[in-house]
C-alpha cells in the first residue's frame, strides 16, 4: 500500500509523509517531507493521521525556507534518522541556522588588545600546565544524526520508494519537487514555485496524484497587507503560484492522470479555499475527462485524512 498524507500546508508550516509499506503497516519505508512544523506538532500531527512517528525512516528537505524546515533539526535528532537535501540547500540551511556575531570596530580593537596582552604575559614553557576544566562549548545547532546528499534531475532510492527529485523555481539556493514512485504508484509533489515551467510540467504527467501549489488569488494579494516589496516576491517567477496559474495548467497541460489532485500551500491572508477550489474546478470541468479527479484541498491548521493507492 502506497499512503499519501499531508500534515501540514502553508505560510506557517508544511509537512507530508510518503509511506510504502504493507497491508498490516508493519513494514516498509516512511519518509518525511519537510518538517516546517515543531518536532511536538509534528508528532501531534502523526499520531492524529495514525503515522507512527517512530517509524520514520529519513527526511527529505525541499528547501531553506523556515515555514519548511523549523523542526527539521530537533526532530531529526529525536529519532536518528538522516536528512536528504541537496548540497546547496544543506550550505544554506546550515549558514541559516548558526548564530553569527556581529562586532563594532571598537569591539574588535579591544578584544585584539586583550589577546595581545595575554600573550605577553604567558606563563613560561617550563612551568606547570594549569588543571583548569575548559569550559565546554556551545552545542551545534546544525548538528544531525546524517545527511545524504542528492541532485535535482538524478532518482535515487530511499527503501521502497523511488525519488525523482526536479528543479522548481523559486528564491531559495536549490529548491526541488518531488515524484516518488512505488508499487507502480507515481506521487508528485510540486509547491513553492513562481511558475510552471516545462520540465516542472514533463515530471507531473503519469502521476497518480500531484499536490500542486495554489498560493493565492491575485485581486486578493494585491489588495492585501503585505509589503509592496513581498507582493512583488510572491508575484515574481521565482515566487508563488497563484490560482489563475494553477487553474492554467490545470486546463491547458495537465494529462488527467491524477486520481487525486490536492491543492497546497495557500495563503491564509491572500486566498481563500472557496477560490482557490473555484479556479481548479472550472479548469476540470471544461474537460470532461478530467472529472473524475478527485479535487481535495490541504490546510495549515489540521492533517488530511491520508490518501492510499
Amino acid at each position: 500500500m502506497v499512503r499519501f498524507t499531508v500534515l501540514a500546508s502553508g505560510s506557517k508550516g508544511n509537512s507530508c509523509i510518503v509511506s510504502c509499506c504493507s497491508d498490516a503497516g508493519k513494514a516498509g519505508t516512511r519518509i518525511l517531507v519537510d518538517a516546517g512544523l515543531s518536532c511536538r506538532e509534528l508528532f501531534r500531527r502523526m499520531k492524529q493521521a495514525g503515522e507512527d512517528p517512530s517509524s520514520l525512516d529519513a527526511i527529505l528537505v525541499t528547501h531553506e525556507h523556515q515555514d519548511h524546515i523549523n523542526g527539521l533539526a530537533v526532530t531529526a535528532r529525536k529519532l536518528g534518522i538522516p536528512v536528504y537535501f541537496t548540497e546547496a540547500t544543506h550550505r544554506a540551511w546550515v549558514r541559516q541556522v548558526t548564530p553569527q556575531k556581529r562586532i563594532t570596530y571598537a569591539e574588535w580593537a579591544q578584544q585584539y588588545r586583550e589577546q595581545k596582552n595575554s600573550v605577553e604575559e604567558a606563563v613560561p614553557e617550563s612551568a606547570e600546565p594549569a588543571c583548569t576544566a575548559q569550559p565546554e562549548s556551545a552545542p551545534d545547532p546544525a548538528r544531525l544524526p546524517a545527511v545524504e546528499y542528492f541532485r535535482a534531475g538524478e532518482s535515487f532510492a530511499i527503501g521502497d520508494l523511488q525519488i525523482s527529485p526536479f528543479t522548481i523555481p523559486h528564491d531559495a539556493a536549490d529548491p526541488v519537487g518531488f515524484v516518488f514512485t512505488a508499487e507502480g504508484v507515481r506521487l508528485a509533489l510540486a509547491t513553492d514555485l513562481g511558475y510552471m515551467p516545462p520540465n516542472v510540467q514533463a515530471q507531473l504527467r503519469r502521476c497518480d496524484l500531484i499536490m500542486l501549489e495554489s498560493n493565492h488569488d491575485l485581486e486578493m494579494l494585491r489588495d492585501g497587507p503585505y509589503p509592496w516589496s513581498v507582493k512583488q516576491r510572491v508575484l515574481s517567477r521565482v515566487g508563488h503560484l497563484s490560482n489563475d496559474a494553477a487553474s492554467a495548467f490545470l486546463e491547458q497541460t495537465y494529462d488527467g492522470a491524477a486520481t487525486y489532485l490536492i491543492l497546497g500551500h495557500l495563503s491564509e491572508s491572500n486566498n481563500l479555499p472557496e477560490l482557490a477550489r473555484l479556479a481548479a474546478e472550472r479548469a476540470l470541468i471544461g474537460k470532461p475527462s478530467l472529472l473524475a479527479n478527485r479535487l481535495l484541498l490541504a490546510t495549515q491548521h489540521e492533517p488530511m485524512e491520508p490518501v492510499c493507492f
